[in-house]
């Protein structure tokens, strides 16, 4: 007979819980009868070991936890500066949590290693301060990325490219994913957090949700760009309307960035009658998608909330009714890790520094496939 876990009925239950899962869901997943699962959770039978560990991986819950006395204190690593409707968001969930963790495992490796290579202190994070003048900060982040005022030369997918590949040489990891770590079952909730940022003085990260329709990732990138400028971390939702000081200041950069405000508004009280056809072209103009025109609108009152969150919602779905998940697996994986961390850490492997194993741990990558991932990263 096998033998039986002697886990804690009541952690089975937080586990469950914390997972966003009821019984009839946490059943089917864990492949075993809703009867089954009841009688576990209410102390009436156990499980065997093995039953108690797939449990585990389906709650996505280290197994040690169902044999704790209390469930463990979790919290958000990072400032929550999440909000909906002027109120505090509900705890974060496991995925966001874990995406934040695995941020921070990256820089910690990082750091160690830029220690062995001339670490510097970058003088841009917290060169600003919240009552800084919004122009000047992003007129700063304009000038140490080396960038001008977009006027439409290039196409604004283009235009994020060419801004993430700046921030990068400057110093800045800059990581997106749509999921946690490379399990796809796992989407992260666009809906929770766009994006966050750690304003590392060494180092600084700044994630973004990929979840979210790419039109709207341009704005989180500047947004997340700003924390750093002002050296605050967070976990940000990015919607118009968060009252949050460090959030509503962001905000105003990432949209004095993308569109100057100076040269915005004479243009949009002199375009078309029709809405749409007067975005189209300000898009256009300052080289950005619709989305980001709509939201510059909105945050100078031009539009209401209904207006931009009716645009923000039909572009988010036309993005997910064609989203396919597909893609080259090793550009994902240079996207997800940061160009800049997965060269140094394909560096370090190749030359003998890092063992395979643990480069493919940091990299999401199996450890077989190092050397072809190096080719795709340009090493």
């Amino acid at each position: 007979m096998a033998t039986q876990a002697l886990i804690n009925p009541t952690l089975l239950r937080w586990a469950r819980e914390r997972a966003g899962l009821d019984l009839e869901d946490a059943a089917l997943n864990a492949n075993v009868k809703l009867v089954q699962l009841a009688s576990w959770e209410n102390g009436e039978s156990r499980p065997t070991f093995r039953q108690a560990q797939n449990l585990a991986h389906a709650y996505h819950a280290p197994f040690g936890y169902l044999f704790l006395q209390e469930p463990p204190a979790e919290y958000l690593p990072l400032p929550d500066l999440r909000t909906v409707g002027g109120a505090p968001v509900p705890r974060p969930s496991i995925d966001l949590l874990e995406t934040v963790r695995i941020a921070l495992q990256r820089l910690e490796w990082y750091l160690d290693y830029q220690k062995d290579h001339g670490l510097e202190r970058l003088s841009f994070v917290g060169r600003f301060r919240l009552d800084s003048p919004v122009a000047e900060v992003a007129a700063d982040i304009r000038n140490t990325l080396n960038v001008t005022v977009e006027q439409g030369q290039r196409t604004w997918e283009i235009y994020f490219r060419e801004l993430i590949e700046a921030a990068e040489r400057v110093g800045i990891l800059v990581m997106r994913s749509g999921i946690v770590g490379n399990n796809t079952h796992r989407k992260l909730d666009v809906s929770e957090f766009r994006g966050f940022a750690i304003s590392d003085p060494f180092a600084p990260v700044v994630f973004i949700n990929s979840a979210d329709a790419p039109a709207a990732r341009l704005f989180t990138l500047m947004h997340e760009l700003a924390h750093i400028w002002i050296g605050t971390s967070g976990v940000s939702s990015g919607a118009p309307g968060n009252n949050r000081r460090e959030e509503a200041f962001c905000n105003a950069v990432a949209g004095e960035f993308l569109v100057p405000q100076e040269i915005f508004l004479p243009h949009w009280h002199r375009g078309p009658a029709e809405l749409d056809l007067r975005v189209a072209e300000l898009a256009r103009r300052f080289h950005v998608s619709r989305l980001v025109i709509m939201r510059r609108a909105f945050d100078l009152d031009l539009v209401d909330h209904a207006t931009y969150n009716d645009h923000y919602l039909s572009v988010l779905a036309a993005f997910r009714n064609q989203e396919n998940g597909g893609g080259n697996f090793y550009r994902t994986a240079g996207a997800k890790n940061s160009t800049r961390f997965a060269q140094a850490v394909v560096t370090e492997a190749l030359s003998g520094r890092l063992l395979l194993r643990e480069a493919g741990r940091l990299l999401g990558v199996q450890p077989n496939k190092i050397r072809e991932f190096a080719d795709q990263i340009g090493i």
